[in-house]
């Protein structure tokens, strides 16, 4: 029996950690009682007695809890952004490749990557691996999330029956071009410039879509749209939680891909659309499933060297 302790399991990505292995019969969870949650002593406690403690934290309370659980042997799985670039950490996207894996299956620190970052890097590093897209190519991603990637207070923001009218429309942020997960996204794929991003936040709950437009003539080497889906079809074959649709899947659902079309589930569809100058490259996922809980529920898996899907809605 393993035993596992969520430390911060009251907010989004902690709850939904709990949803997926509330049933499992191979986990016995530690649990903090309201009061204790945040004293530091039963922190510690709790994450040294755990073969496997989450992290669901702010940065600076994840870098804490890490002290805490010096000198013991527990693996950590940190869904914060404090660790995902830090030297000695896995990062936990087993599927980019073998060393990835096996980073994560012998690791005894692991990084779960950001929501907006797993789509991004979904489609940039296998392009980049196989010598298509260049590393000084100018990207730009441009990405739509449901409001609960937000939190808890943007949630209660959204939810609230007096909010401002406002949120019914698109919320367009980080015009600075500063985002917590460039850093990662620039590291992870190798690429040279952190891309132009643009996210938005709509009015639904959960799901994301993310999508990098590329233009043909700047690339390594002429591709087709067809040429682009092998690629990416050949880095992810045999994996379970990343499917790589036909070219021409979203003509089949009418033109249009909805952001939201994931939502609830752990796995990650990929698209491939457009023509001979210009390719849109597109990841779906949910921001709380393969972009948060679902993620790091896979690298526990991995961890405990099980079918790294089980618990997982696919």
């Amino acid at each position: 029996m393993t035993k596992v302790f969520i430390d911060g399991s009251a907010g989004t990505t902690g709850l939904r950690i709990y949803e997926r292995l509330g049933e499992r019969k191979d986990i016995e969870l530690i649990r903090l009682d309201e009061e204790h949650r945040k004293d530091n002593a039963a922190r510690r406690e709790a994450i040294r007695e755990a073969d496997i403690a989450f992290l669901c934290l702010p940065d600076a309370a994840a870098i804490e809890a890490v002290e805490l659980a010096e000198g013991s042997d527990t693996v950590i799985l940190d869904t914060s952004t404090a660790h995902r670039t830090a030297p000695g950490w896995a990062y936990g996207f087993p599927e980019l490749s073998a060393d990835h894996r096996n980073a994560v299956r012998n690791g005894r620190r692991i990084a779960v990557p950001g929501c907006y970052a797993t789509g991004f890097i979904s489609l940039v590093y296998p392009l980049v691996r196989a010598g298509i897209l260049p590393k000084d190519y100018p990207l730009a991603c441009f990405a739509i999330s449901g409001y609960s990637g937000g939190g808890k207070k943007l949630i209660a923001q959204y939810e609230d029956p007096d909010r401002n009218k406002q949120l019914s429309s698109a919320r367009t942020y980080a015009w600075s071009q500063e985002h917590k997960h460039l850093p990662e996204m620039k590291a992870v794929t190798g690429i040279e410039r952190e891309p132009l991003f643009s996210p938005l936040t709509t009015d639904y709950y959960s799901g994301m879509l993310v999508q990098i437009p590329l233009y043909t003539d700047m690339l390594l080497r002429r591709v087709t749209t067809e040429d682009i889906r092998e690629t990416l079809a050949g880095h992810y074959h045999g994996e379970k939680l990343i499917h790589v649709n036909p070219i021409g899947a979203d003509v089949e659902k009418g033109n249009v891909i909805f952001s939201d079309e994931m939502s609830g589930r752990d796995s990650l569809q990929i698209y491939v659309t457009g023509n001979e100058d210009r390719i849109v490259v597109a990841s779906a996922f949910d921001n709380l499933g393969k972009g948060a809980s679902g993620a790091a529920v896979q690298n526990m898996n991995i961890v405990m060297g099980i079918d790294e899907t089980c618990g997982l809605v696919l």
